[in-house]
């Protein structure tokens, strides 16, 4: 939360530093002689107010998706914005709470933590007290999430998460209604130009266990350097029979044909054959581009993920795809999700005096399935 209505900064720019315009960092002494605080209205790195215009946008967007979400059926939860952190790290493979603030809890003496991702909560919610609901279940849901430090380029360490779980399924068409649905969420929110980029992530682990065998610390240097589009790294690492798969990325057939081409062995047909079912189901709602072996973003994603983007907004809105909630001490359940973190359209909109499209009452855009 706290994003001002340009850009990721308050009107007015954030307070100047003590060091600017050569002060030092003492607090300041007025001509009566009183001591100035001068860092009492300063906000931590990565944190910002909304303003009226931003949190008006705000409203409107979270508006305009939940009533996407609820008009296909998703049930809104609510889980609250601090949990035990052992619950929170060990719901789904992957998550990891080194991102995450934590600290003791008081009352109990256990070590607690502030969400960084509503995905976990909404998987726990399902293996919990929903555990006797009937699949496929479909939630959503809405909150601030915060982080340690911000991701790449992006300082903020709070934004606005809105999500969608169709629990109890990860097959082609659970995947499809989900994808359709964070497109026409984000189109009803207000962003133009939607695309989405497909991606396998678990592409080098389906290959090295076939076709292309590497060992624990060469596939873990061949994912890294396909992650990172670096042909003479990937070649060094061992990994030069995977260099095919830097030519399979971009427009969505094109790609898929490049794929499919370096598929000799048939390891990846049922996958092929998924994309192309998931990318039929989108139609002409958004431009479809696919890198197969992106990685970044997707830690706890199986099969398939996706990363959504609108015309005029720098990054990505959301992202998403199949994954699976440890639901008991063995087992699991699949799940398949996305989330929508939409600071930057917010910004836009609030810097235009935009308003989000409303929604219609049904759209026809998706069919349900059971």
């Amino acid at each position: 939360m706290g994003k001002g209505a340009s850009g990721r900064r308050c009107a007015g720019g954030r307070p100047p530093s003590p060091f600017q315009a050569g002060e030092l960092a003492f607090p300041r002494v007025s001509a009566k002689g009183a001591r100035m605080d001068t860092d009492r209205d300063l906000l931590p790195e990565g944190l910002e107010d909304r303003l009226p215009a931003s949190a008006a946008a705000a409203g409107r967007v979270t508006r305009a998706i939940l009533d996407v979400m609820d008009s296909h059926g998703y049930d809104r939860v609510q889980p609250p914005s601090i949990e035990f952190e052992k619950s929170l790290a060990s719901r789904m493979a992957g998550v990891s709470s080194r991102r995450m603030f934590r600290f003791v809890d008081p009352a109990s003496l256990r070590m607690m933590a502030l969400r960084s991702d509503m995905t976990v909560q909404v998987g726990r919610i399902a293996a919990t007290s929903l555990a006797a609901a009937p699949r496929p279940l479909r939630l959503c849901g809405s909150g601030q999430v915060l982080t340690i430090k911000g991701d790449g380029l992006d300082p903020a360490r709070e934004r606005l998460q809105l999500g969608a779980e169709l629990i109890g399924a990860d097959s082609v068409e659970a995947a499809g209604e989900i994808v359709a649905l964070a497109i026409e969420a984000l189109a009803a929110a207000g962003a133009t130009g939607v695309s989405v980029d497909f991606t396998l992530p678990d592409l080098v682990d389906t290959l090295a266990a076939g076709p292309l065998p590497l060992d624990g610390a060469t596939r873990e240097a061949v994912r890294r350097e396909l992650d990172a589009k670096d042909a003479g790294a990937l070649v060094a690492a061992g990994g030069e029979a995977y260099l095919p798969l830097l030519a399979a990325i971009g427009p969505f057939d094109s790609a898929i044909a490049r794929l499919a081409e370096f598929d000799s062995s048939g390891a990846l047909a049922g996958r092929i054959a998924g994309l192309k079912a998931i990318a039929r189901r989108v139609g002409a709602s958004a431009r479809i581009t696919l890198d197969p072996s992106e990685r970044h973003g997707f830690e706890y994603q199986s099969w398939f993920g996706f990363t959504l983007y609108a015309e005029g907004q720098r990054g990505s809105l959301g992202r998403g795809g199949t994954y699976a909630i440890l639901s008991g001490e063995h087992g699991s359940e699949p799940a398949t999700g996305f989330s929508l973190y939409p600071d930057p359209l917010i910004d836009a909109l609030a810097a235009g005096g935009g308003r989000a499209t409303p929604c219609s009452s049904r759209s026809a855009t998706i069919r349900r399935w059971r």
